[in-house]
């Protein structure tokens, strides 16, 4: 009966989360000796051969004959995506009744307060990532790990990872590497992320970081040339490394080293 009982509360745990189905394969490393395009803002299908890796919006379909990392935002929320939100609005963090916004982007964070709302969000975002595996994506990249530093204090660095480990759990449910985006310095290899995601790491020093922690498990964008080219003299032997406009459009700045 306690056996019967352990398997039940198991699969309603599953089902709660959004990992639903049978176990997938483990999930597949980045491959090494290729260039990265980083595809965030629209999806184009004319890659050079030696691009083997392609990151698109959860909502772009993947590329054929690429090792594809599907893009959910899993701390914040996309401009396009406020209509949702609103109806899950108890799930933004809120302060005196108004969403806390990263102005940079124009994003509401998610409050990650209370275990109760961090479990919601990964069934949000669970549902969200079986989709990407459905699709045929490889890997899934979580942005704004460090949403707490912009949170007005209302969030706490603990709340963040505990939240991410989660994230990362739901990932390898589904058969995907879980990348780590932003937060340099944190070694997210312990809770279980498999490869980063270095955003302009040469613009703000902090290549290193993610290589301590990560080895060649890195993928690095640069939007600037003069980051761009520091970046590739000191990891473009062992990272991609991509030049990109800061809009990401399919016909902006594509650079490799």
């Amino acid at each position: 009966m306690g056996r019967r009982l352990g398997v039940l509360l198991a699969m309603l745990l599953a089902v709660a989360l959004g990992w639903t189905g049978p176990a997938h394969a483990d999930p597949l490393p980045l491959p090494g000796d290729t260039d990265v395009d980083y595809q965030l803002g629209g999806a184009w299908d004319d890659v050079p051969d030696h691009v083997g890796i392609v990151e698109r919006d959860r909502t772009d379909p993947p590329l054929g004959g690429r090792y594809n990392i599907c893009y959910v935002n899993g701390f914040q929320t996309q401009p396009n995506e406020k209509r949702f939100w609103r109806h899950h609005w108890s799930l933004v963090l809120q302060d005196g009744g108004r969403p806390v916004v990263d102005s940079a982007w124009g994003e509401w964070l998610l409050d990650l307060r209370t275990p109760a709302k961090r479990r919601a969000l990964a069934r949000v975002m669970g549902h969200w990532v079986k989709g990407c595996a459905d699709d045929g994506y490889d890997a899934v990249e979580f942005d704004n790990l460090d949403s707490f530093t912009r949170s007005h204090h209302l969030l706490e660095r603990r709340q963040a990872i505990g939240y991410a480990r989660l994230l990362v759990r739901g990932a390898h449910r589904n058969g995907l590497a879980a990348g780590q985006k932003n937060l340099a310095g944190f070694d997210g290899t312990t809770i279980g992320f498999d490869f980063a995601v270095a955003e302009e790491c040469g613009r703000w020093d902090e290549c290193d970081r993610y290589a301590a922690a990560y080895g060649d498990q890195v993928i690095a964008v640069e939007y600037r040339k003069k980051d761009f080219h520091a970046t590739c003299r000191a990891y473009g032997d062992q990272w991609p490394v991509e030049r990109r406009n800061l809009a990401l459009t399919p016909g902006g700045v594509h650079a490799w080293c």
